[in-house]
């Protein structure tokens, strides 16, 4: 028998080991997040044309009442109707920015919850706190 040889199961075959192991996780995480695209993509796509037509109808609905105020108006205020619903829209339209930019500033679009599962899986995988090795 060979001395030299290293027995069944030492370092290289736990190398192996956890190397495969890592692959078949990353595989696993790519083909569940393919499936729930290629489920969700026809019903995202739905959702956003039903949303684009509903923008359009409400822009409509919102040009038409606006007409009616401005022809109901007209004879009392003149033109002062036009600045009235300028303003009116205006600051509609800054709110919406306001609160769009708030949303943003808070964090709630960088997918969170997905970031916190994989910073597990590589807590997981590496067997210790990633913070602690930085910051000795």
């Amino acid at each position: 028998m060979n001395a030299s040889a290293s027995p069944p199961g030492g370092l290289a075959s736990s190398a192996g080991t956890i190397f495969s192991s890592v692959l078949k996780l990353i595989s696993v995480r790519l083909s569940m997040a393919m499936l729930e695209l290629a489920d969700a993509r026809d019903a995202v796509f739905r959702v956003l044309l039903l949303a684009a037509l509903s923008v359009l109808v409400g822009a409509f609905a919102l040009l038409s009442f606006s007409a009616l105020i401005v022809a109901l108006m007209w004879d009392a205020l003149g033109w002062r109707i036009l600045l009235i619903l300028f303003v009116a829209y205006s600051a509609l339209a800054l709110g919406m920015l306001w609160k769009a930019r708030g949303i943003i500033m808070s964090g709630q679009i960088g997918l969170p919850m997905t970031l916190a599962e994989l910073r597990k899986d590589r807590d997981a995988l590496s067997g210790a706190d990633h913070d602690s090795e930085r910051n000795p």
